[in-house]
């Protein structure tokens, strides 16, 4: 690494191109020499899809997702100048550990080619969100990357901005999103242009509610070229199922999670899994939920307690809304005492989170 106090070189930036469309990369007002001294961390959590609301877009717009940022899982790294270029992973033996560092070397070159800024980096990945699971770790890994990046060498970057410049929101912009502020986030689609989904709402839900994950870390959910596949095969998500789905969003989802009502709430979010399970059912296997073992447990838990139950985006992750910690670890327990719960799954129980991405600035060891 590089003595401390060394600055970086300024980024050099290319003129813009015609068209392009990051032209606030482009051009900087004076040049970027931030210390090499310094070390950028960046620890984003995890979210779960809950549901789109009209992945046809019967008026004209795809698409459209309501999730929840929560607690408990997270990816996070740090990133410093140094004397080569490098990516690290402080757990290397993690499922999905060596394609996360590919994916996380190429954000960090695509950064480069497009800011000028081409000093020599160090990234090392921390912990990791299960690759592939339900919670969003493409664009969370994408998004700590690039706000690491951002930050360590003073470019004034949205995280619209990042995602988009590496290929991230496409569907959903629920994770980037979460990742500036957490919450229970609504948003109204991706625009034609390619730019993220607008966020429409952002509700806390109560501090007490909680969310019994049901994880299988034998299955992955579809990604990449089998889910625009996937996506592409299925028939055309009927209108009045949409509108069903707004309603449910509209007045009961999100008054409920408002107001503390957590009948309404948890009603909204089970009838919204049915209406999109049913529909993506066929890319599954004809089956709500891709993992059997996990849709063992969530059919159990729909029979015992009220609940908002259903499958984060392509699964396998379940999850089931609870009213306290309390009632979610007596569920956890009860589950495994009747037996349902294969030994190769593992419920974790979650709380909401309101807060987005935590980024520090620290000195470079």
């Amino acid at each position: 690494m590089a003595p401390a106090g060394t600055p970086l070189a300024p980024c050099v930036f290319p003129a813009p191109a015609p068209r392009d469309p990051f032209p606030m990369l482009m051009t900087p007002p004076t040049p970027l020499r931030p210390a090499l001294d310094r070390a950028v961390g960046v620890h984003a959590p995890g979210r779960l899809h809950l549901g789109f609301l009209d992945p046809s877009g019967s008026l004209g717009r795809r698409f459209g997702s309501l999730g929840l940022v929560i607690d408990g899982v997270e990816t996070a790294l740090t990133l410093r100048a140094a004397a080569r270029q490098q990516v690290e992973v402080a757990v290397p033996d993690a499922d999905g550990a060596a394609a996360d560092a590919d994916r996380a070397a190429s954000y960090l070159a695509t950064l480069q080619r497009a800011t000028g800024c081409d000093t020599p980096l160090q990234l090392r990945l921390l912990s990791l969100l299960p690759a592939h699971a339900g919670f969003g770790s493409g664009t969370q890994l994408a998004l700590a990357v690039g706000r690491a990046f951002a930050q360590l060498h003073g470019l004034d970057l949205t995280t619209r901005q990042i995602a988009q410049l590496l290929g991230r929101g496409l569907r959903s912009g629920v994770g980037i999103a979460g990742f500036d502020q957490g919450g229970l986030l609504l948003d109204g689609g991706p625009s034609e242009d390619g730019r993220p989904a607008p966020l429409l709402s952002r509700v806390e839900l109560p501090a007490d509610w909680r969310v019994l994950l049901i994880l299988d870390p034998l299955r992955q959910g579809l990604s990449g070229g089998d889910e625009k596949s996937a996506i592409a095969a299925l028939p055309r998500f009927a209108q009045a199922d949409a509108a069903a789905i707004c309603h449910e969003v509209l007045m009961r989802v999100l008054p409920g999670a408002a107001t503390g009502d957590f009948a309404s709430f948890a009603a909204g979010v089970s009838r919204v899994q049915q209406l999109v399970g049913s529909h993506f059912a066929p890319a599954q296997a004809g089956r709500v939920y891709a993992s059997a073992a996990v849709e063992r447990v969530c059919d159990w838990i729909a029979q015992q307690v009220e609940t908002g139950i259903g499958q984060s985006s392509w699964g396998p992750t379940g999850f089931a809304f609870l009213p306290s910690a309390e009632a979610a670890e007596a569920l956890a327990a009860r589950a495994r005492a009747a037996g349902i719960v294969d030994p190769a799954l593992r419920l974790q129980v979650a709380a909401p989170r309101a807060t987005g991405a935590l980024v520090t600035s620290q000195p470079a060891r």
